[in-house]
């Protein structure tokens, strides 16, 4: 699995990191759904987390969503 979200990944980079999108991808193959809700719950916590924390030099909230939710391989 893929390591619990840090605010950067293993080379300094945001998570979810090149890596960490590559083992999430994998352990949710079968899955595509549950990874998109995992990912969406991220996103909600990051948001919550960086705004109440840096309201105002914080990522916008469509940064954090191509962030955390729209690189997932789920789409319909």
């Amino acid at each position: 699995m893929a390591d619990r979200p840090r605010r950067a990944g293993p080379a300094g980079g945001p998570w979810p990191c090149v890596e960490a999108r590559l083992l999430l991808r994998i352990e949710y193959d079968a899955h595509p759904v549950d990874l998109a809700v995992y990912l969406s719950g991220l996103y909600h916590e990051a948001s919550h987390d960086l705004f109440r924390l840096n309201p105002q030099d914080g990522p916008t909230p469509r940064d954090l969503f191509e962030r955390f939710v729209a690189w997932a391989p789920y789409r319909r």
